[in-house]
């Protein structure tokens, strides 16, 4: 989904979901989304 179909579903604001996506590609040592769903997949927390 992209950035603006996840705060439509969620209804929150764009912005938001930029901070938080900010805030797990911090915890995960990533920089794309991609990479945290693959970092996450490989650490077991999807």
């Amino acid at each position: 989904m992209s950035t603006e179909e996840v705060a439509a579903d969620l209804h929150v604001s764009v912005n938001t979901v930029k901070t938080h996506l900010k805030s797990i590609n911090r915890k995960l040592g990533t920089s794309r989304r991609s990479e945290a769903v693959h970092r996450a997949r490989r650490l077991h927390l999807l």
